[in-house]
């Protein structure tokens, strides 16, 4: 691993979001990329493709490379300075945007958290279940004070469905989804290109969409959600336990 690029802290809690070029060298990319193919040929069935959607969930559980990459320094580096010491990842996916799955995300906030079993706590729900696992939309206080890593495995330039961030939306709390059109109209927005190696950091409240790829190819993107502190009412984060630390 190496050091990662400086970015502002004051950028990230102003904008919602923070690009940063380089965060693991191309030999780790590559090593990263092996890990998830010699994982996806052995457990196909662990794919989730409903339409035009590819995804793997549970990452952190199922490949080790993935789980050992979420506590490595790099990584630490990037989300301790907006989380603290305390933060482990709570939630792991690979997005694989490709020419057999090259879907369209409308506009859109990452509202649920995936936790252990279900327990009917006061400002939790709806709930829903993917890959069997209970998911659930927390309060507003539990999201805000969360952190997303993308780590791209591929380069993501404005012609392979990068991802489309509304700057500063995030501190706008759950937003009404009646109300994107305006928000869009008043606030800046940017294409978040990204290299492979490199990553964006977002926070789950940012408002954010993506396009097919004109270009349809791998865009594989580990998404790891950081969270620091427990979750009220015996609630349990899904794959707390599973987090490395330095």
């Amino acid at each position: 691993m190496v050091g990662t690029a400086q970015f502002s802290l004051a950028d990230l809690e102003r904008d919602g979001f923070a690009v940063v070029p380089s965060v693991v060298p191309e030999s780790h990319v590559a090593a990263l990329i092996d890990a998830v193919a010699s994982f996806e040929a052995s457990h196909p069935a662990v794919r989730e493709k409903g339409g035009s959607t590819y995804a793997v969930r549970r990452l952190c559980e199922l490949i080790p490379a993935i789980r050992a990459l979420s506590g490595s320094p790099a990584t630490r580096e990037l989300i301790e300075p907006a989380l603290g010491p305390s933060a482990r990842v709570v939630r792991s996916i690979l997005f694989d945007k490709s020419a057999a799955a090259n879907w369209k995300v409308p506009w859109h906030q990452d509202l649920t958290i995936a936790v252990k079993q279900r327990r009917e706590v006061n400002g939790f729900g709806p709930w829903s279940s993917k890959a069997d696992v209970p998911h659930v939309q927390p309060t507003t206080e539990v999201l805000q004070r969360m952190l997303t890593l993308r780590l791209h495995l591929d380069d993501c330039g404005p012609e392979n469905g990068p991802l489309r961030v509304v700057a500063g939306s995030h501190a706008l709390g759950t937003i009404d989804l009646d109300a994107v059109p305006e928000i869009r109209r008043t606030r800046r927005e940017v294409t978040c290109t990204v290299p492979a190696g490199g990553a964006l950091l977002m926070r789950p409240l940012l408002l954010h969409a993506s396009s097919p790829a004109q270009r349809p190819g791998h865009r594989r993107v580990i998404h790891l959600e950081f969270a620091a502190g427990d979750l009220p009412g015996g609630l349990e984060w899904h794959e707390s336990a599973l987090s490395v630390t330095r």
